[in-house]
């Protein structure tokens, strides 16, 4: 009770003391905005969290230095906390920010009733607590590798025990209360969209200290929202911050005649606009779209087993239509696959036996099956590791494993899983063959294992299925505790290191779920981040996939289309293919119903 009171009594405190600095009037208390996640968050702490819902989240409560433009296609970077974009000098090594002044941090009982105001001090202290050991951050790869100093920083927190984040790091200075530099180990032309990102918002040290390791129930930023309540998987609720500077809208639309309606509606509007954000997680496709039916939500992305009945003949159906709802539709710069475990003993490793059981199970997987049944012909098979409207894709290029049952028998056969007399294959030692795979408890993620089981049994192997929560196997999936995993990987930012990374022995235990670790490709994407976006750099992308298709570490699976259906109360919605929390530049007509 009495940390409940001194939270509250500081917030009173801010409001009053600061009130004229203020953007409390632009958000309207009546303006409430209903969305869904479809899986569970797992906190709010940008070191820590390592999905997008928690990142949307982090998104609206926290700031880093950038921003991607709300309707700018192809996507661009723009300023947020910073004055302008970087100054890049030494051929993309070193980036110098100048941060706006007058940036405060939201009311908290960390300050101890004084006003904090955002520093550079802040954005270097965010950074380092990405390479922390003791936080274990699944993000630590954005910045290990790339920043002068910040590897041994962090070697010599895990010989001492404790991250020392007052000793100087040659690549991360605050160069004055305003300025940030960062010099990078090698010439990186993309480490302004890593900036974007939320994983990189400022975090001051009087909140990690006062809340230690509950940090990531209590997100306190300098964004246009607050966490006013949270229950763990069940709902989230976000308030407008009244000590926010407030920001205008105006992006600039392109010929896109939609954006030109969006920027007509919009532009001039303080923002945010909405003075509360209504999040509930609804695992089930089926609650979240009884719950838009019923107006209960009022942004969906729509699942697929709803878009024949939605987007019959994929137009808008005509009771959605009548009804004013509209229809906001990308092809998502994203991945699914299945991870291998290549630590595992009977499907991991290089050896020819083992690199045949994953290719089989590779050629034995329907991808066009999955895209009818499950996606609903809402999705587009892959033939690179980087998907299509991302820079370094190359739209000649064509996969080298195609679905093939008889064919990936035959390769069984050949190199020793022979069939026992109970029609299952048996590994080349005689021993047992059962493959698992780790899957959630979904209505979705159910018709997704039954695909699984029908294209192991074309081939003769067993499959048990691993169920569990979405939130909890991402983090054994990190460390590659399951033999076999379906993640999928949304663009940070649109450009091909970010997924080419996902298979960089470099980031096992963070990004690389399948602990895939080859010495050819890892040489090819060292050369790869050094290079700007080229066709030289294209030319590595694609050598660097070809060998992925021959150690087979993954099962490579869709790009999905996005369909986002919005109820027509809500004003100025354009899906953002890689910005997280894309609904805080929208507005309520408070009138329509």
């Amino acid at each position: 009770m009495k940390a409940i009171a001194a939270r509250w009594l500081a917030a009173m405190f801010a409001v009053l003391s600061f009130a004229a600095a203020a953007n409390a009037s632009a958000a309207d208390t009546a303006k409430v905005l209903h969305i869904a996640l479809p899986k569970a968050e797992t906190g709010f702490d940008p070191a820590q969290a390592s999905e997008v819902y928690s990142g949307a989240v982090i998104a609206a409560i926290m700031e880093p230095l950038l921003n991607f433009d709300y309707l700018a296609r192809p996507v661009k970077v723009v300023p947020l906390t910073a004055e302008a974009l970087p100054s890049v000098e030494d051929a993309g090594r070193r980036y110098t920010f100048k941060l706006r002044k007058g940036i405060y941090f939201a009311a908290d009982p960390a300050f101890k009733g004084k006003r904090r105001e955002l520093t550079a001090a802040d954005y270097v202290y965010s950074i380092e607590r990405l390479v922390d050991p003791k936080n274990r951050s699944p993000n630590a790869f954005y910045v290990a590798g790339k920043i002068v100093g910040l590897d041994a920083l962090a070697a010599r927190a895990k010989q001492t025990g404790k991250l020392d984040y007052g000793a100087p790091v040659a690549g991360l200075k605050a160069l004055d209360r305003h300025t940030l530099q960062v010099t990078l180990t090698r010439s990186d032309y993309t480490f302004a969209q890593v900036l974007a990102l939320p994983a990189l918002s400022a975090v001051s040290h009087e909140v990690v200290d006062f809340y230690g390791s509950d940090i990531a129930a209590h997100p306190v930023g300098t964004g246009p929202y607050l966490l006013r309540k949270w229950i763990p998987a069940s709902k989230i609720t976000l308030t407008a911050n009244p000590g926010f500077r407030g920001e205008t809208w105006e992006f600039t639309p392109g010929d896109d005649p939609t954006d030109k309606t969006i920027a007509a509606r919009m532009r001039g509007k303080k923002l945010p606009q909405v003075g509360e954000i209504d999040i509930s997680v609804m695992e089930e496709a089926q609650a979240r779209w009884l719950a838009f039916q019923r107006g209960e939500l009022d942004i969906l992305s729509l699942p697929n087993e709803f878009a024949p009945i939605a987007l019959p003949d994929g137009k808008l159906a005509k009771d959605l239509a009548d009804r004013g709802v509209y229809l906001s539709r990308i092809l998502l710069p994203a991945i699914t696959y299945t991870a291998f475990n290549m630590r595992d003993p009977v499907i991991g490793g290089f050896s020819k036996e083992k690199i045949a059981l994953r290719r089989a199970i590779v050629m034995a997987y329907d991808t066009d099956a999955e895209i009818k049944v499950l996606r609903q012909e809402q999705a587009a098979p892959l033939q690179m590791v980087i998907p299509p409207g991302v820079a370094g894709y190359d739209p000649g290029y064509r996969g080298g494993i195609r679905y093939d049952p008889a064919g990936a028998n035959e390769l069984l056969d050949k190199l020793g899983y022979k069939k026992g007399p109970d029609g299952w294959r048996r590994l080349p030692d005689g021993k047992s063959l059962t493959l698992t795979l780790a899957s959630q408890t979904d209505a979705t993620a159910r018709e997704y294992d039954s695909l699984w089981k029908r294209a192991m049994d074309s081939i003769g192997i067993r499959l048990a299925v691993d169920k569990g929560r979405f939130n909890d196997q991402i983090k054994a999936a990190i460390g590659c505790h399951y033999q076999m995993w379906t993640y999928g990987w949304i663009a940070d930012y649109p450009d091909g290191d970010n997924f080419m990374q996902l298979l960089y022995g470099g980031n096992i235990d963070q990004s690389n779920v399948a602990c895939y670790r080859s010495p050819t490709y890892d040489a090819l994407y060292e050369r790869s981040r050094q290079l700007p976006d080229s066709p030289d750099r294209t030319k590595l992308y694609a050598q660097m996939t070809r060998q992925f298709e021959i150690d087979s570490p993954w099962r490579l699976g869709v790009a999905q289309y996005q369909n986002t259906l919005v109820q027509r109360r809500v004003i100025g919605y354009k899906a953002h293919p890689v910005m997280l929390a894309d609904w805080r530049y929208v507005d309520i007509d408070t009138k329509a119903r």
